[in-house]
């Protein structure tokens, strides 16, 4: 029987990275691995990941993360904001790999079954710092602290006026889908770049880098969309935390110089179910 595995964070640009996720293989022809965002920052190196992926594994779900929406000044896809993510779903499509615009695959292999969600959602500067009340103080006391997120420079959010408006209108529109779409009955795997609840970044070594982390309009989704387990990536701090009685397994493999130094390697193809149970 095969298994619904999940990565994230693998930033392919880096040689180092790039050759672990080379090694990536499945442990059965039925595996299928959820990539929770930021394969790369460059188009051509996103491609060769998901192309790669998608030879191996059964089958691949894909969600975005904030480094594949970059428009960096050496990549030749000049593509900006919606149009730029509107071009990953068709290369991901192209490649038969499930995106957050396609209908949700039902999981039947082990711990199953369970309907697997790619989510896109960004993050709209709700998790803000300690003593600030919006998004422009909460950012002034980030930038006091040095503390400002790439994003700010190189995620373009055209046609929308912000980063959270576009979030705004994803999170309107996912939500009022997945209550029409999802079976009655039938568990969850919410998967996305961002954490769909603010606790994972309450061990921030930079508690106001929590601003680019995800919004608080998504705290209810795991019970709300009965989650067995939600996966999701970006603080490259890999771990499982429970809350409010859902697992929440953080699937990064981040730069290497996080995860060189670390005293044992890291874990990679994280098993996502059966979902782990709270000691």
């Amino acid at each position: 029987m095969g298994r619904l595995l999940a990565i994230s964070d693998l930033h392919v640009r880096y040689g180092e990275n790039r050759a672990v996720t080379d090694r990536l293989r499945p442990s059965a022809d039925d595996d299928w691995l959820l990539v929770a965002g930021d394969v790369g920052e460059l188009w051509d190196d996103v491609e060769w990941a998901l192309t790669t992926f998608a030879d191996r594994f059964a089958k691949v779900v894909w969600a975005p993360g904030n480094h594949e929406l970059w428009t960096l000044p050496d990549d030749p896809v000049r593509l900006t904001g919606v149009a730029r993510y509107e071009a990953l779903v068709a290369l991901c499509r192209r490649l038969g790999v499930v995106t957050p615009e396609d209908p949700y695959p039902l999981w039947e292999g082990e711990g199953g079954p369970a309907v697997v969600v790619p989510l896109f959602t960004l993050y709209d500067y709700t998790f803000r710092p300690a003593g600030t009340y919006d998004k422009a103080t909460a950012l002034a006391a980030a930038e006091a602290a040095g503390v400002v997120c790439t994003d700010e420079y190189h995620l373009h959010h055209d046609p929308y006026p912000s980063r959270d408006a576009w979030s705004s209108a994803r999170v309107a529109a996912t939500a009022a889908r997945l209550a029409a779409e999802l079976p009655d009955g039938v568990p969850t795997v919410l998967m996305g770049h961002w954490p769909l609840v603010r606790e994972p970044t309450r061990i921030l070594r930079y508690p106001e880098f929590a601003l680019w982390c995800g919004t608080d309009a998504t705290a209810d989704w795991p019970r709300r969309f009965h989650a067995a387990t939600v996966v999701y990536g970006h603080l490259h701090i890999p771990r499982l935390l429970h809350h409010d009685g859902v697992p929440h397994q953080e699937v990064s493999l981040g730069y290497p110089r996080e995860w060189q130094p670390r005293p044992t390697p890291p874990r990679l193809l994280v098993p996502v179910l059966p979902a782990a149970v709270a000691p």
